[in-house]
């Protein structure tokens, strides 16, 4: 059933898209600070990694299961990573500021891109919390497929759904940030990078205590 599959797609889509996490931080500072060409690369990194682990979790199951038994190690370096880029964006952030006074866009070369794009990609792969987002739906979808359906068609039509409707999502929230870029002042934006620094740093540290505490007790 096709428009079961639909539905089932943007149902997880909205989970995905509206779940609190570093991840939306990034993508709005990032627009803020770099103007679409910056939010659109890091988006770009974090739909890749959602892919590759949607491919991972359907295809190469055992490698996922694999990966899974490692979470604690994979969420000790995403929580490390995160508070690193905290530190980055509250002590050596710096907003390039024009002759008038104003912000400033970035002149980004390619290497500038990548480098965003790998933050976006490794921000969103180093989250335990992904990794079990996109164990549960495969494994879901695989006990719930419809016998009138083939199952590898109905879980084609349902994350190609999810991950359409979560980079919609995060394509808007790229013009939204670049909206409200124009009226910030170089201060304003400072104090943004701040707030985003912190909030990276305490994901990473509710992450790795998480994962500190789990370990204990299993």
């Amino acid at each position: 059933m096709f428009f079961a599959a639909v539905l089932k797609g943007i149902a997880l889509g909205i989970v995905l898209s509206i779940s609190v996490g570093p991840v939306i931080f990034s993508i709005l500072k990032q627009s803020i600070n770099n103007g679409h060409k910056g939010g659109f690369a890091f988006i770009a990194g974090v739909s890749a990694s959602d892919i590759g682990l949607v491919l991972v979790c359907n295809i190469f199951t055992k490698l996922f299961h694999s990966l899974l038994s490692h979470r604690e190690i994979i969420g000790i370096t995403g929580s490390g990573f995160l508070i690193l880029m905290g530190v980055f964006n509250i002590f050596f952030k710096k907003i390039a500021v024009a002759d008038d006074g104003s912000v400033s866009l970035k002149k980004f070369t390619k290497g500038h891109l990548i480098g965003v794009f790998v933050s976006g990609f490794f921000m969103n792969l180093l989250n335990p919390g992904v990794f079990l987002f996109w164990f549960a739906s495969t494994a879901s979808i695989i006990d719930n497929s419809n016998d009138e359906i083939h199952p590898i068609q109905y879980r084609i039509v349902v994350f190609a759904t999810c991950l359409i409707f979560v980079l919609a999502g995060d394509i808007a929230k790229v013009f939204g940030a670049n909206s409200i870029r124009s009226k910030l002042t170089p201060h304003n934006i400072h104090i943004i990078n701040r707030i985003s620094g912190l909030i990276l740093i305490g994901f990473g540290i509710a992450l790795g205590w998480g994962m500190i505490f789990y370990a204990k007790h299993h």
